[in-house]
């Protein structure tokens, strides 16, 4: 039988993103496992659902973004849905794809839940895959979930 402890959800506030939030909470819920809700703080790259009232220095920037990623994470589950959920956040720096699997790997992960915007063409060559990379290298299995909207 599968046994699942520790459930990453890493995300970066888009649409597609959350859009795997659903199936991570499901896992927690039916498996009892700890849900990790990561941020990860891409200073060179704004983080597409991040909501910043105004830019400020470039050395304050790592953490205005690092507190708006804390607010918007415990915002993501409402206080009626946490009953029963054992819930951790973590917000890191550093390029996403390496710092969701350094994490995994670091702290026994069993399950990685990740959104993919399901870009294609150009914009797949250009902004490469967090989704498709965390794949590629996590040391456990991971579930991609695209938006419904997505192009097939």
């Amino acid at each position: 039988m599968i046994k699942l402890k520790k459930i990453l959800y890493p995300t970066d506030f888009s649409e597609s993103s959350l859009a795997a939030l659903p199936y991570a909470l499901s896992f927690a819920r039916d498996f009892k496992a700890r849900l990790i809700l990561m941020h990860v703080v891409n200073e060179q790259i704004f983080s597409e659902g991040l909501s910043l009232p105004r830019l400020s220095a470039p050395e304050a920037l790592g953490q205005e973004l690092a507190a708006e990623a804390d607010r918007q994470l415990r915002m993501l589950i409402p206080a009626g849905e946490r009953a029963g959920l054992d819930v951790e956040q973590v917000i890191l720096r550093g390029m996403p794809f390496l710092e969701v699997i350094r994490y995994a790997k670091a702290n026994d992960v069993d399950l990685i839940v990740i959104g993919t915007h399901g870009r294609s063409g150009m914009e797949h060559i250009i902004f490469g895959s967090t989704a498709e990379k965390v794949v590629r290298k996590a040391p456990c299995p991971v579930l991609s979930v695209r938006p419904p909207n997505a192009a097939t």
